[in-house]
């Protein structure tokens, strides 16, 4: 006998209704109330709001009043909100603010804006829902479009002609230019059309749609769920909206210098013998390293906050051994929980109410590594404070940095990540995990930071991430999950964290070598020659693959790697500056060429080569069997790193790169920072410097200058003064140079009684410098103060005692006949 489920509409076929999208329609009125101006349309409103000169917010919304709180991703504004001079006419409103024109027109709502020499930045031609709670926008795209940011998204650096998702999703291995959606969602799209850029930030944790592809002459942006909460930042230039970007959302904390060491990982090192003969191995091979990966086998049965007993029977004693070493640990923690009702840990999160549930008020639970497992709801404040109060069991043990993985969050179900309808409390603002999945990593890594933070008397921590919002800049590195190790894959790593960098994620790098497949000794080679110059640097590779490690192919290729990673050290002082500049302005330490160069045509997406900082100039070998390649130049003259071959820019050359070579230049007039070469990177055994300045010119209009940071790269004193600045300038003359060096602050005394300067690559010849005295090598040696010429580089070398009041020095070139 048949119920009614025998008429059950699905069993009849789908019913074909045609969506109905609901627009603005007209706009009726302006209305200003409180600092927010809005415009009222026939069936919703745009609530505006002026933050600064060049970024004002734009959110639509029904009803009466916009609901202008934020996500966390957000930082809190500090002062009034801008006003903006209102001009109505017959067919639009114009809203006058800063460096910006907003034009209301009446009969579509579209709305364009302007600079104040009325020049178009941007058009959005139409925002529509649908009765489900779509929201889809429509802007203009001229033909000479670029597009960059997004995040962690596969393919070239300019993403025009291209659609991509933002839903963090685990997506083991397969990272190719297709896919629309990786583990990291940074919903900020910037856009470059002639000489002008901006950036648009959709504030929306729930899935959101960027498409660059589909409309011809016009881009959309969307979300399935949740508001439509627009921020937008103009430029004109790329480095601008970075720095208005970051300053919305936050910029890095100045991370530990130990943390942009050169990081060893394996999924996994199984026992404790294996990590302390791995540490022992580095250092009698002389090869600098500072921290070792504990991947998911350290724990008992996968239980976080745990030790194998059997594995890993006396943590202290390793973690002792390895702190003499110079070596740290930094242990995998996922947000799982195993069900166990014997495992503190998850006894504490049922009793207390810290997982997240459905909304009848069952826990959801999912299978991961421990199987069955509840997970934290990061969304709630106790929740996460508790979370992160627990990482006392690993500072208890001198762990000072934690990596977070599987925290998109990944579940082994059909749709990869928990279910749609668990109820979030959110600070008593329930939300469903469907409106604040993107969120869930990087508030898992807020409360990571933060209870490391508590726990570490004043010393920095480090956060690693896989998932994150925009926002995570502020508490984890990130790097960009299980890759293969494919050359494809290296390739793919250069856009990838270029727009990283671009989207604010200044501290981020792929797994060198590949994490899935086998490497090979060339691959890995020209991985890591790559791979040092990038912000985070960590060699990590699966279980049952090739070892990794720089010993893994025999003494030729190891001579190679430790060759790079010591190049990574000897130019710390000069990346922990970029990583402080990173701190200040947002700016990233790995850069595009077109944030450099934007009027160059060149390089609006030229994605084979790199800028470290302003002046450095990255071109690796990401082919096998290949040793020259096409280097594009920009302008003005670059000097070869290896050969010291002055090369003018503004042209392609092609560079001769034998295994052992990776392309590299830096630009004439640069001056880079070099420390010591040391084993780990908070070794202040020695502090020396010295500022090597490239292609100096004794002829007036010469300048090269520097501003090195400089603090104990451990604590937090800096917060509080405990730092140095020195300023370093050498100007040109006629035949003579002025060398120059003062402490603007010196809050910081490092351990050091010399300071060196090297004039390197550089056609002059000194007959004399006033106050100093020519030395010969073993003085030299023994650290006399004076000046002499380096016989293996050539360069001029001025030896000078390090004085708070600093010095100037004089150069007097050599005439014709004394040359």
């Amino acid at each position: 006998m048949d119920t009614s489920e025998a008429i059950h509409p699905d069993r009849v076929g789908p019913i074909i209704v045609q969506e109905a999208w609901g627009t603005l329609g007209r706009a009726l009125a302006l209305e200003h109330m409180n600092g927010v101006y809005v415009c009222r349309g026939e069936r919703a409103s745009l609530a505006f709001v002026f933050l600064g000169e060049d970024l004002f917010r734009m959110k639509l919304f029904m009803g009466k009043e916009p609901d202008l709180s934020t996500t966390v991703a957000v930082l809190p504004s500090e002062g009034e909100p801008l006003r903006a001079e209102v001009e109505e006419s017959e067919t639009a409103w114009k809203l006058s603010s800063g460096n910006l024109v907003l034009e209301i027109e009446k009969q579509s709502s579209a709305l364009s804006v302007f600079d104040r020499e009325e020049k178009l930045i941007a058009r959005q031609n139409n925002v529509s829902w649908n009765p489900r709670g779509a929201i889809h926008s429509v802007y203009d795209m001229p033909g000479d479009s670029h597009f960059y940011g997004l995040g962690e998204k596969a393919s070239f650096l300019d993403k025009k002609g291209e659609r991509y998702t933002m839903w963090n999703t685990d997506v083991y291995a397969p990272h190719m230019p297709e896919i629309e959606a990786l583990y990291e969602s940074i919903p900020l799209v910037i856009h470059m059309h002639g000489k002008s850029s901006y950036g648009i930030f959709l504030d929306n944790p729930g899935r959101t749609d960027f498409d660059m592809r589909s409309h011809g002459i016009a881009y959309s942006i969307g979300c399935s769920t949740g508001d439509y909460d627009i921020y937008f930042v103009y430029g004109p230039e790329l480095k601008s909206i970075v720095r208005r970007y970051t300053e919305l959302t936050g910029r890095i904390a100045l991370p530990p210098k130990w943390a942009l060491g050169y990081h060893q990982s394996r999924y996994s090192y199984m026992d404790q013998n294996e990590v302390l003969h791995l540490a022992r191995t580095f250092r009698e091979k002389e090869i600098p390293c500072d921290v070792i990966y504990l991947d998911i086998h350290y724990m008992d049965e996968y239980r976080v906050f745990t030790f194998d007993p059997v594995r890993f029977p006396d943590p202290e004693g390793m973690m002792s051994e390895l702190r003499e070493l110079g070596i740290r640990i930094v242990p995998i923690v996922d947000p799982g929980v195993k069900k166990d009702p014997k495992y503190s840990v998850y006894r504490e999160g049922v009793e207390n109410g810290h997982f997240s549930r459905k909304l009848e008020g069952d826990i959801f639970f999912g299978d991961v590594w421990p199987g069955t497992s509840a997970f934290p709801d990061f969304t709630d404040d106790t929740a996460s404070e508790w979370w992160g109060n627990l990482h006392k069991y690993y500072t208890d043990l001198g762990i000072p940095g934690i990596w977070n993985d599987m925290n998109e969050p990944a579940v082994f179900n059909n749709s990869k990540t928990m279910d749609l309808d668990v109820m979030h409390g959110n600070n008593g603002n329930p939300k469903t995990h469907e409106e604040l999945h993107n969120l869930y990593g990087m508030l898992m890594s807020k409360a990571t930071y933060e209870g490391l933070k508590r726990n570490m008397d004043g010393q920095r921590p480090f956060v690693l991430t896989r998932a994150g919002y925009s926002g995570i800049q502020r508490y984890a590195a990130v790097w960009t999950g299980d890759n293969r190790s494919f050359w494809e894959h290296m390739a793919l790593a250069m856009p990838m964290v270029l727009n990283m960098g671009l989207s604010g994620l200044a501290f981020a790098g792929p797994d060198i070598g590949g994490f899935a497949h086998h490497t090979s000794a060339e691959l890995l080679v020209r991985w890591t020659q790559m791979g040092v110059l990038f912000p985070y640097c960590r060699n990590h590779s699966s279980i049952g693959t090739l070892r990794q490690e720089p010993w893994s192919f025999g003494p030729e290729i190891e001579g190679i790697l430790r060759e790079y990673i010591g190049l990574r050290y000897r130019w710390m002082p000069h990346l922990y500056n970029l990583f402080h500049e990173a701190a200040e302005t947002g700016l990233p330490p790995m850069r595009p060429l077109i944030l450099e160069y934007q009027d160059d045509p060149n390089v609006t997406n030229l994605c084979d080569q790199f800028l470290v900082g302003s002046d450095v100039l990255a071109a690796p070998i990401y082919r096998p069997d290949t040793e020259h390649r096409a280097v594009y130049l920009p302008e003005g003259d670059w000097i070869d790193y290896w050969t010291g071959e002055v090369l003018q820019g503004g042209r392609h050359i092609l560079a001769h790169a034998p295994l052992s070579v990776m392309p590299l230049y830096v630009r004439s007039g640069a001056v880079i920072a070099e420390g010591e070469y040391k084993l780990y990177a908070d070794d202040r055994t020695d502090e020396t410097l010295t500022f090597r300045v490239y292609g100096a010119k004794a002829e007036p209009g010469f300048k090269a200058s520097y501003s090195l940071y400089e603090d104990d790269g451990s604590s937090f004193d800096y917060a509080s003064g405990v730092s140095s600045s020195i300023e370093f300038e050498l100007r040109g003359g006629e035949n003579e140079l002025e060398l120059s060096y003062r402490y603007e602050r010196r809050g910081y005394a490092a351990n050091r009684n010399l300071l060196r300067f090297a004039l390197v690559c550089t056609s002059f010849r000194a007959a004399e410098i006033e106050g100093l005295n020519k030395l010969e090598a073993e003085e030299a040696e023994h650290g006399q103060e004076g000046w002499f010429v380096d016989e293996q580089t050539g360069a001029l070398m001025l030896q000078v005692q390090d004085m708070s009041q600093g010095a100037v020095f004089k150069l007097k070139g050599k005439t014709a006949n004394e040359a």
